[in-house]
């Protein structure tokens, strides 16, 4: 077991996930703190590293390329304080870091877990029911129905209108961006009857008009996330199911048998020849030897 605990947060991993819970606090960015707990599979990992700094550094989760909806959505647009797997660590704390990261790798060395994309989500996205936005309104979604409601600030032709409510059944894609200096972004759910050219997010009644007034708005980001994972294009377990926190937990240990030790055993020996290869460099060797000897 390895953990750090941070104002920023607090990381977990018990060797088969990592467990994030945010931190509390104005610090603290509304996106973390909507999203809350997560936990991530080892098999949705394709890396990790500490960037040390003269006020302490940073822990970097890399995911693999499609396994959370929440990256997926935001299309590598999320600034490092709104990151989930992105960690703030205390100079006094580089060491645990360091242990964090070198436990992490061991892992994946061990269980050579591939670093390559996935065809499906290998984490369930948030949980529903969810709502964020800003801007000129807000946007919820409870599993089967996306609303959205506006406020003193839309434009007219949106206030007249009154709410927009759809089923998700009718999305055929999502999308997100970030207001990025003079230009608003948006939050735009495109349906199967949307026309070929859709008017701009302040005049669009199935889009948000975002203008990065404040942190709030990349909540929007999380209710795109939690629809793009039940669109009927979304593949793996995380896709599947309506229940989130069971999917987020990870699974059981497969019971002890009598064949675990000369498993083991022979992953060392596998481990070995990769390093005599060249495959493995000697930390890497180490570091997964390591970890084996620990399970044995």
């Amino acid at each position: 077991m390895a953990e750090i605990i941070q104002r920023d947060g607090t990381w977990t991993f018990d060797g088969e996930a990592v467990r994030i819970v945010p931190g509390r606090g104005k610090g603290i960015h509304p996106l973390r703190q909507e999203l809350g707990e997560c936990v991530v599979p080892l098999r949705a990992l394709a890396g990790i590293s500490f960037e040390p700094d003269r006020k302490g550094g940073r822990l970097r989760l890399r995911l693999r390329d499609g396994a959370c909806p929440v990256l997926r959505a935001a299309g590598g647009r999320l600034k490092d304080a709104a990151d989930p797997y992105q960690l703030a660590v205390e100079k006094d704390r580089n060491g645990v870091a360091e242990y964090f990261v070198d436990e992490v790798r061991g892992a994946l060395l061990v269980e050579q877990v591939p670093t390559g994309a996935v065809d499906g989500f290998l984490l369930p996205g948030p949980a529903v029911p969810v709502a964020g936005g800003g801007g000129d309104g807000t946007a919820s979604f409870d599993g089967e129905t996306v609303r959205l409601t506006w406020n003193w600030k839309a434009n007219e032709a949106k206030i007249s209108g009154g709410p927009v409510t759809f089923p998700v059944s009718e999305v055929t894609d999502v999308r997100w961006l970030p207001a990025i200096g003079l230009e608003n972004g948006h939050l735009t759910f495109v349906r199967s009857e949307s026309p070929a050219s859709a008017p701009k997010a302040e005049h669009d009644p199935y889009s948000l008009d975002l203008w990065g007034l404040s942190k709030k708005e990349y909540t929007a980001v999380l209710v795109a996330a939690a629809v793009l994972v039940r669109l009927p294009e979304a593949a793996g377990p995380a896709a599947t199911s309506t229940a989130p926190a069971e999917i987020a937990a990870p699974a059981a240990p497969a019971a002890p048998d009598g064949d675990d030790h000369d498993a083991l055993l022979r992953r060392l020996r596998e481990l070995g020849e990769l390093h005599r290869s060249g495959v493995l460099t000697d930390d890497e060797f180490t570091a997964a030897k390591q970890a084996v000897l620990k399970r044995l």
